[in-house]
């Protein structure tokens, strides 16, 4: 399926063409049919010679429905442009113009309507003046056809130019991730809710679990059923007008705006940086805005960085990817103020003085680098020489979504949050040169150089202030670096040539320095051996001056061994006990275990337990244990 939108003038003769070409009223409600006016968007469907299915989106033509229209545009790749020949060029044809060239809708024809009602000169008139007026757009070279609904002039070429338009239009990815922008919801009988829209890419299936976007945020929801043009299906793909049937959620928290994404898949902002494609400066736009991209219109601050590039401020998140299009205008304006292009999704605050100035130079060094990603419609019509919006345009690799600056200014990102945003990743094992990969991570190479140094200085500073520490404690370490996750600490250790072991990180060949307590442990050592199961009483270890600290500096060393309860051995004391455990006969008590240790309760009760841990005895029923 194809989904085509119109665009036009009130009155042209935008619903009485799809009507013509469908022999369907994309007119929905009663006050439309009473009025001859349409308000709102229409829904109707057709087969072209070719046999391709084309579903149309009637959009409303009169300035008070500017909202309306845009929602209608918003989602369609390919657009019919009306002019009626008797009336020529309007307000509103303007205004359509410039909304389509800001959602830089590339594809589409135009319809020189109510032919009938023109003789040749002046339809050669229009003609000329429709040309003029999309010069410098992606409809400048568009085809052109004359047609009357009336009459029936020109349907049949209108119906075969579109075939052939619509053949140009490269094939949608069914395996992308979907993001539905919603135009309608409405409760049917029997089923439930059900919300339409366009899919524009990706593929939906029944069962499948989506993610609902809202002002009040996500919430999950699941696929029950889907149609299209009236017709149920398992599975559908792009581009198709769908009705989606959802489970578990009312009709009433879901308005048009709102969008069904693949779960995980989008990032939801609510602040970018974006750039302005033609139309006022961000200087000459009031602070506060209205946006259009989708079916969804909202309030946004603008803070200028430039006249061309802009930081703004959402009312709400939305889920947006890099080069999305945004339609501007103002606060109750009925006329298109601007276009502008998401170009970050994830800035930079901007808190310190002249910022939005250093960030604006950023940006335009970063377009200048790479003039071949500059969108065409960026350009005037005086200064432009467009491409036929009926033929394929080149595809040019934007500056914006080349992830290293952005890789570069965090120094590590995960993969799938560059996806999220709509960066470059081709291949998410082959990182551009200068970004190493690293798990699910991409990583600035300059970055693990910085970890590698500060590292080091970690170190080396925790060993001067902490000599009877065995090392730095990971989580200190990763502090020092600023890091979030606990693996991205291996890389840092791995570049400085540092070692790691029993949750600690050191210098190669740390040695912990008793300093006084030397003497202390080294009479410890020589008591233990004398008798290894004699660990010496809190008193005896306070007469030793024998602290926490001075132990677990010991400990760490690997001269000491600390059980539960406060007992002191030597290291090698596990394995004597086992020896001579294995002299008795097995299973084994407590008490048979005590006589052969030579030990005490105090001391047996830890000392087993731990063997216990090591898996060197079992525990059995009855306060029983054998030898593993």
């Amino acid at each position: 399926m194809h989904v085509v939108a119109t665009a036009g003038h009130v009155d042209h003769g935008k619903s009485a063409l799809v009507r013509a070409l469908t022999d369907m009223d994309p007119d929905r409600w009663a006050e439309e049919k009473r009025r001859g006016l349409t308000i709102d968007l229409g829904f109707v469907w057709t087969t072209l010679p070719s046999g391709a299915d084309v579903a149309f989106v009637d959009v409303p033509g009169h300035e008070k429905f500017l909202g309306n229209m845009l929602a209608g545009v918003g989602p369609a790749p390919v657009v019919i442009f009306v002019v009626a020949a008797d009336e020529g060029w309007q307000a509103q044809s303007t205004d359509h113009r410039d909304a389509l060239r800001a959602l830089d809708i590339q594809y589409g024809l135009i319809a020189v309507t109510r032919a009938d009602r023109a003789g040749a000169a002046r339809r050669a008139e229009v003609t000329a003046q429709v040309r003029h007026e999309l010069a410098g757009t992606a409809l400048a070279d568009a085809p052109l056809v004359e047609v009357s609904a009336h009459t029936g002039e020109g349907i049949a070429q209108m119906r075969q130019v579109l075939d052939q338009v619509l053949a140009r239009v490269p094939a949608p990815d069914p395996q992308a991730r979907v993001r539905v922008w919603i135009d309608r919801a409405f409760s049917v009988k029997g089923a439930g809710t059900v919300v339409t829209g366009t899919l524009a890419a990706g593929t939906l299936r029944v069962g499948d679990k989506l993610q609902l976007a809202s002002p009040e945020g996500t919430r999950e929801v699941e696929v029950r059923g889907l149609h299209s043009e009236n017709t149920a299906h398992q599975v559908l793909e792009p581009t198709s007008r769908v009705a989606v049937n959802l489970r578990g959620i009312s009709a009433d928290a879901i308005h048009r705006g709102h969008s069904l994404l693949s779960p995980g898949a989008w990032e939801l902002v609510e602040q970018i940086d974006v750039r302005r494609t033609f139309g006022q400066d961000f200087y000459e736009l009031p602070q506060n805005i209205v946006v259009h991209i989708g079916t969804a219109g909202l309030e946004a601050h603008v803070r200028p960085l430039s006249a061309d590039y802009a930081r703004l401020s959402l009312a709400y998140p939305l889920p947006l990817q890099l080069l999305d299009r945004f339609v501007v205008r103002s606060p109750g304006g009925r006329h298109v103020s601007a276009g502008v292009q998401v170009i970050d999704v994830y800035p930079p605050e901007l808190n310190r003085r002249g910022a939005a100035r250093r960030r604006a130079e950023e940006l335009e060094l970063l377009a200048d680098g790479n003039s071949a990603g500059r969108d065409r419609n960026d350009r005037s019509p005086s200064d432009a020489t467009t491409t036929a919006a009926a033929s394929t345009p080149a595809a040019s690799p934007s500056p914006f979504t080349d992830p290293t600056g952005y890789i570069q200014r965090v120094g590590y990102v995960p993969v799938d949050k560059l996806q999220r945003a709509g960066f470059a990743v081709d291949d998410p094992a082959a990182p551009p040169q200068g970004i190493i990969v690293f798990r699910e991570w991409w990583i600035a190479a300059r970055e693990i150089t910085r970890w590698k140094n500060q590292l080091l200085v970690a170190l080396e500073k925790h060993a001067q202030d902490n000599p009877l520490a065995a090392g730095m404690p990971r989580k200190a370490a990763m502090d020092a670096l600023e890091l979030q996750e606990d693996p991205l600490l291996g890389i840092a250790v791995a570049a400085a040539k540092v070692e790691q072991a029993d949750g600690v990180v050191r210098l190669p060949g740390h040695k912990v320095d008793l300093g006084e307590a030397e003497a202390s442990v080294a009479k410890l050592e020589a008591w233990l051996a004398d008798d290894p199961f004699a660990a010496p009483e809190a008193d005896e270890l306070q007469e030793l001056r024998l602290g926490a600290k001075q132990l677990a500096a010991a400990e760490n060393a690997g001269r000491l061994l600390r059980l539960g309860q406060g007992i002191i051995v030597l290291p090698s004391a596990p394995q004597q006990a086992k020896q001579r455990i294995a002299q008795l006969e097995q299973p084994f008590t407590l008490s048979a275990a005590r006589k052969a240790l030579g030990t005490t309760r105090r001391v047996a009760i830890p000392l087993l337990e731990y063997l216990d841990e090591q898996g060197i005895t079992r525990r059995l029923d009855g306060g029983l244990r054998e030898l593993r």
